[in-house]
């Protein structure tokens, strides 16, 4: 009997989840057989009128036999007158009686001899019905065992079928460094990272989420993680830059570095060379400034060294002092070269003016196991990206800075849109991941070449949702292969088609954070009850499945072509790892509702279907919960990313 809760159907703290595979480890048996039923006989074994058809042929036959022995009677009875009145002697009357009599005997012979013939040959029809009906209840009867076997067989089936495990995990485990999500939409990118998110959560790691989407895709995970226990920061850019302390712990060094990958944000086609003179410019006017230098010092700064505006505008905010201003005076000297200078200047000061407010509002915010960066979908989509860049690059200096992590991916970096980002920022934030040993999920909304370049690049596991381009599908299918068969629920179909919305955007939780311990008791959360009651996922699941029942175990294979991935339901994916065993490819449904199905099991199926064999078909199941047992052995919590502000 399959086992609805397995012993290893647990949240694993070593295992990144990505969705649920729909697979049936046992076939549909079909219909029941069908119960012979008897032939239906008459009350009679013979057919009356063969019987009347028989006795009236004997009828004919004997009738001219039964006038001549009526003749015969009559002249007996004649005889006998005529020997009473002595018309007749009495000699010659015996001889006339017994003659006319012996005539009369034998007729009556023939007839009763017909007569018998006749019920014998209806005695024998109706043996021969007898041995036919004993026949048909003889071979019903042994149909009806043979029925009752396979009934019996096709019920355990049955049971086995109804009982089964329908939705498996599909995980990886966090030996790998990073996964790629490759094409998606809003709603899908929801589903898989909130389920992704809340997986990680409820075994106890940590997440950051930048949200480059513009499409408030942690929503959901946020109210998840509320729920959970925990008071998940948001910040909602720019609206919340001067509460973001991002960076503030950098050295100037560092400083500089993060502050001129912002620059060349809008600057697609600069070279390394271009890169490492802004960055050049940047360290100096920080060594003027000092240690503790903030965003608007430094744009005050540049446009001194610029020369742009009036300086004592900026010398009577207090923004430089006059010894700084002129020590900027001389820092490049005087020639040829100052035109290079001020033009680099005037375009450091232009787009860092964006972040001047970075920081400026900080607070000191209580620790939290969920942090969400987020981009205002009404700001400028340049001004995004800068701040968008500006996050990474940081996020970047303050992993290089950390310790490696004694627990992989026991912090995970979300980026959803990580297209918008420049492949150098993209490359320094995966190495940086990868040595920190902090887990990294980077969505691309399509496949550029930046993109390309770096999809599955290490030790990555890819995974393909839907891809509306054409182009972009055909190089997704060519890194799959065409020839892989693939099996999708007809209810993610279902479901998927009336999948949560995005409606509303992020609420800001930096300006009402409150002190608050960093401890949160495991044991005592429900995920499934959570996802249900905190989710649109989870309410719009509930409402459809009243709708679904029909279509519960329905399904339909695909092949991995062009066309079957740009028609992928929104929260289908596409999973691609690499293991000892050879390269897996999955298809898995993202949507996290499925967690609180009856008939879903955090293992996977091959470990399932290995378990199952190792216990053979009758051994009783056991219940467990989601959380018993964890994983042993992990070892103490590693620290988590210092996003104080400097003192």
């Amino acid at each position: 009997m399959a086992d609805v809760h397995p012993e290893h159907a647990q949240l694993q703290a070593d295992r990144i989840y990505l969705g649920w595979q729909y697979a049936l480890l046992h076939p549909d048996p079909g219909p029941a057989p069908k119960r012979p039923s008897p032939v239906e006989d008459s009350a009679d074994p013979v057919d009356p009128e063969w019987v009347r058809r028989e006795r009236l042929n004997e009828d004919l036959l004997n009738r001219p036999m039964k006038i001549f022995r009526m003749f015969m009677t009559g002249l007996v009875v004649v005889i006998l007158l005529l020997g009473v009145t002595e018309m007749l002697s009495w000699s010659f009357a015996a001889v006339g009686l017994i003659a006319t009599g012996g005539v009369a005997a034998f007729c009556t012979y023939a007839i009763r001899q017909g007569d018998r013939a006749v019920r014998h040959r209806i005695r024998e029809r109706q043996a021969v019905g007898d041995r036919q009906r004993e026949e048909r209840d003889r071979d019903l009867f042994q149909a009806q065992e043979e029925h009752a076997v396979r009934y019996r067989e096709w019920a355990e089936k049955k049971e086995r079928h109804d009982r089964q495990l329908t939705w498996y995990a599909v995980a990886v485990p966090d030996e790998i460094d990073r996964i790629d999500v490759a094409g998606g939409t809003l709603p899908g990118w929801s589903a898989l990272i909130t389920l992704l998110g809340a997986t990680r959560l409820y075994s106890g790691g940590h997440l950051t989420v930048l949200d480059l989407s513009e499409g408030a895709i942690a929503k959901d995970l946020v109210e998840l993680a509320r729920r959970g226990g925990d008071d998940p920061l948001v910040w909602v850019l720019p609206v919340d830059l001067p509460k973001l302390d991002l960076g503030a712990t950098l050295a100037p060094e560092a400083f500089a570095d993060v502050l001129a990958h912002v620059v060349s944000v809008s600057e697609e086609h600069r070279t390394t060379r271009d890169l490492s003179f802004d960055n050049a410019i940047l360290e100096r006017v920080l060594e003027v400034l000092g240690e503790n230098a903030t965003i608007n010092q430094v744009t005050a700064a540049l446009r001194a060294l610029a020369q742009v505006g009036d300086p004592r505008d900026d010398l009577r905010y207090g923004l430089i002092t006059a010894a700084q201003l002129e020590r900027i005076g001389t820092l490049f000297g005087r020639g040829v070269s100052d035109r290079v200078v001020i033009e680099r200047a005037w375009a450091l000061e232009s787009q860092l003016r964006k972040l001047e407010t970075l920081g400026s509002e900080a607070v000191r915010l209580p620790p939290a196991r969920l942090r969400v960066v987020s981009m205002d979908r009404q700001a400028g989509v340049f001004g995004n990206r800068v701040l968008g860049t500006y996050v990474a690059t940081a996020l970047t200096h303050i992993l290089r800075q950390s310790p490696a992590s004694t627990r992989p991916w026991y912090h995970t970096i979300i980026v959803a849109g990580a297209d918008k980002l420049r492949g150098d920022v993209l490359d320094r934030l995966m190495d940086a991941c990868e040595t920190s040993r902090t887990g990294l999920v980077l969505t691309y909304r399509s496949l550029t070449p930046t993109v390309r370049e770096r999809l599955g690049r290490g030790h990555a596991a890819v995974t393909f949702m839907r891809l509306g381009n054409a182009e972009d599908a055909r190089i997704a299918s060519e890194h799959v292969g065409t020839e892989h068969r693939l099996e999708l629920a007809q209810l993610t179909e279902t479901i998927s088609a009336a999948g949560a919305g995005l409606e509303g955007g992020y609420v800001s939780t930096v300006g009402q954070a409150e002190e608050a311990e960093d401890e949160r008791d495991v044991s005592r959360t429900d995920l499934k009850e959570d996802i249900t009651e905190s989710t649109e996922w989870g309410r719009r699941a509930s409402k459809a499945m009243g709708e679904t029942e029909r279509v519960l175990h329905r399904s339909r294979e695909f092949l991995v072509e062009p066309h079957q991935l740009q028609q992928l339901p929104t929260t289908s994916v596409i999973v691609t790892d690499a293991t000892a065993e050879g390269r897996r490819v999955r298809l898995a449904d993202a949507n996290p509702a499925i967690l609180t199905f009856p008939k879903t099991t955090l293992g996977e199926f091959d470990e399932i279907r290995e378990a199952a064999l190792d216990r053979g078909p009758r051994e009783e199941p056991r219940e467990q919960s989601l959380f018993e047992d964890a994983p042993p052995n992990l070892g103490p919590p590693p620290p988590r990313l210092d996003w104080r502000r400097r003192q």
